[in-house]
């Protein structure tokens, strides 16, 4: 505990210095990320291959080019984000001036995820010190080739005295939630998102939460046979190809109409045997499973009975290596866990319904998902499930590509988190908008009437009504 408050000591004072608030200390920390993408490829690739088993292509796709696509953005646009904007003043406030000045919070607890142990956990820290806060990092102990290497080369590159990395199990989290931060980023899963959250509300400490949850895919079943070859495409890549499954943005489910069902369930495995190989046990392009509880997590959902009789297309698996081969799943219970949970797995759920569109009933009826993916042509549907439907996102005849696109805000809504990131919105996450109004000391005349009667009341409450009081009060000089 000494240690931690020691370091936290240390970062406030650096914060006080007002050493990160100059735009040449956030360019010079923006340029040694990059560098520190450069120089650790391959060394990136290394650890996230033994921690998960990510190919190098995904490894590039969902991490590396991430942090370094997110570095660059930053480092050509900070100085714009950090300037002050001019505010608009109605005339009643003449003669004034206004503006909005964003500022640091000042010191950051960002704690890291084990599905993607680099780019969760650098991209936000890109965006802290976009906003100029001194940062404590907390990589997932789940992934320990990954924390191990954050935490010995971050230090090489980033300024020491302005961003740590402290890694540990536990007993080092709850520790550093006894702090008082200026403000928290946690990315994980509901239930220690709670944990957070609680500590947080000790200190009143603002908090973004990156969580998750059960993210539907509706499919439309107007779609032609050639963009169904496109849509098998997305889904497999979006179910098995990002982290096997186990990523916040993944598919959890999908929503078919039943007379479709047979059709997309032998699209599906053909374009899983086309990405995977026959036998995708050998394959080098799906993640393995973190680790044994996890695994058993699965298990425990598969050996259900029911969940098992709904199974109609894998379902193998292999306790000594931890694997569990992509698996389908029609219409198992709706009240079983595997509907009711989170899956973070390779088990795909497909639920039939008599029309397509009581997907929106369905959804809306359930916790608000992280996002959800809509494969349609149809634009009176698209305009439904936007206005009925609640998420933090919504993806129309695609998957996955709202995470990589720092133009839009990245976030959950509900028990799928609050607070956004990405691009400029990680900068607004991690700064204040510091309201500034500025006034003269000229005119300032001397009330030249008697004192208020009730026919001067409701005068100026009629003035007021059309905003010309305060221009009134300014060229009169009357005070209360």
């Amino acid at each position: 505990m000494e240690g931690l408050e020691g370091t936290l000591a240390e970062l406030r004072d650096t914060f006080k210095s007002g050493r990160t608030r100059s735009v040449a200390w956030r360019k010079s920390q923006l340029r040694a990320m990059i560098e520190f993408v450069q120089d650790n490829e391959e060394e990136m690739f290394k650890v996230l291959d033994q921690d998960l088993g990510k190919h190098p292509v995904e490894a590039y796709r969902d991490e590396v080019g991430v942090v370094a696509k997110s570095a660059k953005l930053s480092l050509s646009c900070v100085e714009k984000w950090m300037a002050p904007k001019k505010g608009n003043l109605p005339l009643a406030f003449f003669p004034a001036s206004a503006e909005v000045m964003p500022e640091p919070f000042g010191a950051v607890l960002i704690m890291g995820s084990w599905n993607f142990p680099i780019s969760l956990t650098l991209d936000p820290l890109i965006g802290a010190i976009s906003a100029g806060n001194v940062v404590v990092l907390k990589p997932s102990e789940l992934s320990p080739a990954c924390s191990s290497f954050l935490a010995e080369t971050i230090p090489k590159y980033l300024d020491p005295k302005s961003i740590k990395v402290i890694e540990g199990g536990i007993d080092v989290c709850e520790q550093l939630l006894q702090q008082n931060w200026d403000k928290i980023f946690f990315t994980g899963s509901q239930r220690v998102g709670r944990i957070v959250m609680t500590a947080a509300a000790q200190h009143l400490t603002p908090v973004t939460l990156e969580l998750g949850g059960k993210s539907p895919a509706i499919l439309d079943s107007s779609s032609n046979p050639t963009n169904m070859k496109v849509i098998a495409k997305r889904i497999v890549a979006a179910k098995w190809g990002s982290c096997s499954g186990q990523a916040c943005i993944a598919i959890d489910y999908m929503l078919v109409e039943g007379k479709f069902a047979s059709y997309l369930i032998d699209l599906l495995e053909k374009t899983i045997k086309q990405f995977f190989g026959e036998n995708p046990r050998e394959s080098k392009s799906l993640c393995k499973i973190l680790n044994k509880n996890n695994f058993k997590r699965l298990l425990d959902l598969l050996k259900d009975p029911l969940i098992r009789a709904s199974v109609v297309y894998g379902g193998s698996v292999d306790e000594e290596t931890m694997y569990i081969e992509p698996t389908i799943l029609l219409n198992p219970p709706l009240d079983s866990q595997i509907m009711t949970d989170e899956i973070f797995g390779p088990l795909l759920p497909i639920i039939t319904l008599n029309n397509i569109h009581d997907s929106i009933e369905f959804i809306s009826s359930r916790p608000k998902p992280l996002a959800i993916y809509a494969f349609t042509r149809d634009e009176t549907f698209k305009k439904q499930i936007l206005s009925k439907t609640s998420s933090g996102c919504v993806t129309f005849n695609d998957t996955l590509l709202q995470f990589v696109c720092d133009s839009l805000p990245f976030g959950g809504v509900g028990q799928s988190g609050f607070g956004r990131y990405h691009g400029k919105y990680s900068f607004d996450t991690f700064s204040h908008e510091k309201a500034i109004l500025q006034r003269r000391f000229f005119p300032e005349l001397e009330p030249r009437y008697p004192p208020w009667n009730n026919f001067k009341f409701q005068f100026i409450k009629l003035l007021y009504a059309f905003n010309y009081i305060g221009l009134l009060l300014l060229l009169l000089g009357l005070k209360k």
